[in-house]
């Protein structure tokens, strides 16, 4: 599949992405970052969905050790990925990665219980990939996993400060990008990190800037009855 001038607009601000944080060092044990490794479904993903403008943006902090950082995919959850989606290609292998957190791309038995819940939401809602992707698209602000020595997650608002201003310096310069490709007229932060780096990477949008309760099964409101949570935030914003 050929990319349009708008997927091609993202894949360029992709690439200025995964060069710049290429170029970042952190004092953190292990850094993922996969669109080195998982370019080819990362690429797949924007050629088949980034096609025009949207009307909605979702904007997730950064990648899943089960999601995005096995398939490319922005809260990408391996069976949503191949069977919803129908995104699958060629995964390598991390640099230097954890034993406890090895990249075994789509073959990966572990299940990303945040993607598992956004995408399934818009799998009940849309029914299919394609009218989902009509008005809607899904996005990262910061591509990069980062594990302590035990394995466990640390996010990129732990980082030390000259890290973090580094890190925010190039993704915000890419969700600019993104949100010049697509054009949304909200851009919605899956939880309250991504919707304060929209506020400072966007200070002309002329859309709306809003959030939704992050999925995350760490959060006791979300494992609540994440889905009609979020579906009632959408629809008080006026998305949905």
């Amino acid at each position: 599949m050929k990319p349009t001038k708008t997927a091609q607009l993202v894949l360029d601000a992709t690439e200025a992405l995964r060069q710049g944080c290429n170029r970042l060092r952190f004092d953190v044990p292990y850094v993922y970052n996969p669109l080195d490794y998982a370019k080819a479904p990362h690429d797949l993903y924007v050629t088949k969905y980034a096609r025009s403008k949207k009307r909605v943006m979702f904007l997730g902090m950064n990648p899943g050790p089960f999601g995005m950082a096995q398939t490319g995919v922005p809260f990408g959850e391996v069976s949503i990925a191949k069977d919803w989606l129908k995104v699958e290609a060629p995964v390598g292998r991390a640099t230097h990665e954890h034993k406890k957190r090895p990249i075994q791309g789509f073959a990966c038995p572990r299940s990303e219980v945040s993607g598992s819940r956004l995408w399934g939401l818009f799998q009940e809602k849309f029914g299919t990939a394609k009218a989902f992707f009509q008005s809607h698209y899904v996005a990262n602000y910061c591509p990069l996993v980062f594990l302590e020595e035990t394995g466990r997650n640390k996010t990129p608002d732990k980082l030390a400060k000259a890290e973090r201003d580094a890190l925010e310096k190039v993704c915000d310069a890419h969700l600019a990008a993104l949100v010049h490709a697509l054009k949304p007229d909200f851009v919605v932060g899956v939880g309250k990190f991504a919707e304060a780096r929209a506020h400072k990477a966007l200070p002309n949008f002329a859309g709306t800037i809003a959030t939704v309760l992050h999925p995350s099964p760490a959060s006791p409101l979300a494992n609540r009855g994440w889905a009609p949570q979020a579906e009632r935030q959408l629809r008080d914003i006026g998305i949905w």
